[in-house]
């Protein structure tokens, strides 16, 4: 799926927002206990990061950010 343009709560703004890789999925499973987290996007502004679903633009507090790939 390619980028698309969604409201990001941290940058206050329409960014580009990606799916999750499949190493940022096992991630955030891991961060949040859920069984499943296909419905979540990461903001691809640079230096933001954050994780929204494609419905709720904040479904985390405090803010969930993916980290940097190693």
């Amino acid at each position: 799926m390619p980028p698309t343009k969604m409201y990001c709560f941290t940058c206050d703004s329409d960014e580009q927002h990606r799916p999750l890789t499949g190493n940022e999925k096992v991630w955030l499973k891991n961060r949040t206990g859920r069984r499943t987290v296909d419905e979540f996007f990461m903001c691809t502004a640079p230096s933001c990061r954050n994780v929204r679903s494609g419905f709720n633009k904040r479904p985390f507090e405090p803010v969930i950010r993916v980290p940097l790939p190693d």
